[in-house]
């Protein structure tokens, strides 16, 4: 019986994940799917688990990284080295829908893991394989740390001022390839809805994040140059960068054509002889003058205060924001307005967190659990696959479970 839209369940309800994960792609995959209703039973090594546990202790002493990407999941601890260790996990994987992994090339194979072996023994099974740059080619065996592959795939390169390139400020190479596997499942679940068979997924960073280079990538393969490194400021808009405001603070404001030039002129910058002056009343004209440009706009809002410049700009219909920082991002009024922070439990207390950006109106809201200490779960979830109390003991002596 189909239930009333309030009622909807969580979309993956009933789907049970193993994943053998570590950093951040992988582990940002499966979250997705632990948020929206999968079982993700996630396994660790014996000693010290997850190495993204270590990154840092600035969550309450736990890792920001390992806090962001791993709420929801049940921790088991095992030695995969050891046969009696594999063998659990090849026991969880015979129960599970979707099975993820991210160890370094060709480790998976050699342990029977990989998606190819995986699907070959359970054609119902998604397994999925991400990699840095994947399992062929020159690059396959490559360490591919979000930073390298940022630099790989030429991010790096128009992002920065003119003088100095920089790496973007979040692992966007991972966030690519994690967004990309997530969905990858999601496509794969369809595709076994309808066919009976899973199959493998595979993920690369370098390829999602090529992927994501397709603005910068277009205009070089059709062009023959790649879009300039300006800062914050647009290649071919102008004005488009951040000003400073008399308090301190920085708005970035977007003209987008010649008739927002002009309200600009007439309702910001108080000169409007400068929306009909050939010297700046085109885009072209503008950026030609980019200097000169930013000289009067900058001068306008120097003189007001963030508020008030941010008020004149909406007033006059030009696209505008706030330069905020962190701090400030977390008390964002538009996520405080919507009521996007819930509190997740951990092993440091509860910690804040943002409901995930998938909204499903009408169903029930994403199940935000929480962040599991290393092995938690590992009693529970090896009672379930059929183990006793002693061969757990057993397990747990010899150091093989945790």
């Amino acid at each position: 019986m189909i239930r009333s839209m309030d009622q909807l369940p969580l979309p993956l309800e009933g789907i049970t994940v193993v994943a053998v994960e570590q950093a951040v792609a992988a582990p940002f995959a499966t979250r997705q799917l632990a948020d929206l209703g999968a079982r993700v039973i996630k396994v660790e090594r014996v000693d010290g688990g997850d190495f993204a546990r270590g990154y840092d202790t600035a969550a309450r002493g736990l890792a920001s990284h390992f806090v962001w990407c791993n709420r929801g999941k049940e921790s088991v601890a095992l030695d995969l080295k050891d046969p009696r260790g594999l063998a659990v996990v090849r026991r969880l994987i015979a129960r599970a829908d979707v099975f993820v992994q991210n160890l370094a090339q060709g480790a998976a194979a050699r342990l029977g893991l990989d998606a190819a072996t995986l699907c070959a023994a359970d054609p119902r099974l998604i397994a999925v394989d991400v990699s840095g740059y994947g399992a062929s080619g020159p690059y396959a065996d490559k360490r591919a740390y979000d930073m390298l592959v940022q630099c790989e795939a030429g991010l790096v390169s128009v992002t920065g001022t003119p003088e100095q390139p920089v790496k973007a400020g979040i692992p966007a190479a991972d966030i690519a390839a994690g967004m990309y596997a997530f969905s990858g499942v999601l496509a794969a679940l369809v595709r076994r809805g309808a066919t009976g068979r899973g199959g493998p997924v595979e993920v690369s960073m370098l390829e999602a994040l090529a992927e994501w280079m397709g603005h910068p990538l277009h205009h070089v393969l059709h062009d023959g140059t790649p879009p300039a490194r300006t800062g914050l400021a647009h290649a071919v808009i102008a004005p488009y960068d951040a000003y400073p405001t008399r308090d301190g603070g920085r708005v970035l404001l977007s003209v987008q054509n010649d008739r927002e030039w002009r309200r600009l002129a007439e309702q910001v910058l108080g000169r409007p002889e400068l929306g009909t002056d050939p010297a700046f009343a085109t885009n072209a004209a503008r950026v030609a003058r980019r200097e000169r440009t930013d000289e009067l706009v900058g001068a306008a809002l120097a003189t007001l205060d963030t508020d008030e410049a941010l008020a004149r700009l909406e007033t006059a219909g030009i696209a505008c924001a706030r330069l905020r920082d962190l701090t400030e991002l977390a008390e964002h009024p538009q996520l405080a307005a919507r009521q996007r922070w819930r509190e997740v439990g951990s092993p440091a207390g509860p910690l804040r967190a943002l409901l995930p950006p998938i909204t499903l109106p009408g169903g029930t809201e994403p199940r935000m659990g929480d962040v599991p200490a290393l092995g938690e779960h590992t009693s529970a979830v090896l009672r379930a696959v059929g183990m006793t109390d002693d061969e757990i003991a057993a397990l747990r002596r010899d150091g093989v479970a945790a």
